[in-house]
């Protein structure tokens, strides 16, 4: 079992307390040091140069999608060069009625060096990826690899 602390910090400052008036603008402070700028999405009077929960959701998953991957490849004794990913979470009323990302679309592109494994043992790297991510098997959203 292991243990996982954000600080999640924000005020009010200067700005006046109502709905359209106060600042969606926040810090989230990691255990290890890094702080991250954070804000509702624009759609919700955030500020768009800031990282929304949303972002940082699909960002998350991605993530770990990635770290999983690259570890099943260094087992497999397979380099990978480098993986870049373009992850795209679609946000919707769920079958409840409520906003919910339901649906996140990974797009990997990863380069080995020597041996690349073909298409279909590339989508049971991916799948086996899924199955083993901690977020992944934390959430409810539908997460597909695009092409696997």
């Amino acid at each position: 079992m292991s243990e996982h602390v954000v600080d999640v910090v924000w005020a009010r400052g200067e700005h006046e307390f109502t709905y359209q008036t106060y600042s969606r603008d926040h810090e989230w402070r990691f255990d290890g040091g890094v702080t991250v700028a954070g804000s509702a999405n624009p759609a919700y009077l955030g500020s768009e140069a800031l990282v929304d929960p949303e972002e940082a959701f699909v960002a998350a998953l991605s993530s770990c999608h990635m770290l999983t991957f690259l570890s099943i490849a260094a087992k497999k004794r397979l380099v990978v060069d480098s993986y870049a990913d373009h992850a795209v979470g679609q946000m919707e009323k769920n079958e409840k009625g409520k906003l919910a990302i339901t649906k996140v679309v990974l797009n990997p592109e990863i380069v080995f060096a020597g041996e690349t494994p073909d298409a279909e043992a590339l989508g049971r790297m991916h799948h086996r990826s899924h199955e083993e991510c901690f977020i992944a098997n934390s959430v409810l959203t539908e997460v597909t690899v695009a092409g696997y």
